[in-house]
């Protein structure tokens, strides 16, 4: 009987963890607050401390949003998707009831230690918080109230096509963009490999630009890719011998 009531328990609790976490992610809301920048048409949202630079020409649009320190992790949540709706229960005059988006992180809202982290300092530690492309705001939150309360979810982004990798840099200094991940959105790891060499460690610069110092040119170029739910692809060859800096290539390779 003792041992019928353990499974009982064990099994429930095994149903439990399964339900909060959704390929890997945290399914459980969480409570933040949310402004906006960038104008009508978040134009000034373009650039920013994750490196895609054009938002519209690298697809992530005006669902958009710049996160605070204590969600940004260094540039490490770069390119991760948040499913944020406003609180209505707490802001019944400036949230749009049943309404939600999801955005994905590619900017980093810094600290402003001038002003009270209640009162203009929003982005300060401990605060979680997104700034969010204006469009995007405007989804869950009337434009005059400036700041709301929101809860918002870790979600899985949907990308159409493969990872996509942008080799900017020079000689000894590769500097390799990766966008349009799909999956759990962010990058843990990185490899690289020449077509005349073993694979070798990258390391994140800023963002989500991965550095090697190592001499690639004139090789092709592979890369090994371990994702934030620890799932790992390959891109073999990916970039043929005849690569230049600045070229973009296409995998056909995505993360689920």
């Amino acid at each position: 009987m003792e041992i019928s009531k353990f499974l009982k328990q064990f099994i429930a609790f095994a149903i439990l963890s399964i339900s909060t976490l959704v390929n890997g992610l945290d399914s459980t809301w969480y409570s933040a607050h949310a402004t906006f920048y960038g104008g009508s048409d978040a134009s000034g949202t373009m650039g920013g401390a994750c490196g895609y630079g054009n938002l519209y020409t690298f697809g992530y649009g005006t669902n958009t949003a710049a996160l605070s320190t204590a969600l940004f992790n260094s540039g490490a949540s770069c390119g991760q998707c948040y499913k944020i709706t406003c609180d209505y229960n707490s802001d019944r005059q400036w949230c749009l009831p049943g309404t939600s988006v999801t955005i994905t992180a590619t900017n980093f809202c810094p600290p402003n230690w001038a002003e009270d982290s209640n009162n203009g300092g929003w982005c300060n530690p401990p605060r979680q918080h997104f700034d969010m492309a204006q469009p995007a705001f405007q989804q869950i939150a009337l434009y005059s109230g400036g700041i709301v309360p929101v809860f918002y979810q870790r979600v899985s982004c949907y990308k159409s096509g493969g990872v996509r990798f942008t080799v900017n840099g020079l000689s000894y200094f590769n500097l390799v963009l990766v966008w349009n991940v799909g999956g759990c959105g962010s990058i843990q790891s990185m490899m690289v490999k020449g077509s005349n060499t073993g694979w070798m460690g990258m390391y994140r610069n800023w963002g989500v630009n991965w550095q090697s110092n190592a001499y690639l040119n004139g090789q092709s170029l592979s890369f090994q890719i371990t994702n934030c739910d620890w799932q790992t692809l390959y891109f073999n060859n990916i970039a043929p011998s005849w690569w230049s800096f600045g070229q973009t290539f296409t995998s056909s390779v995505q993360f689920y």
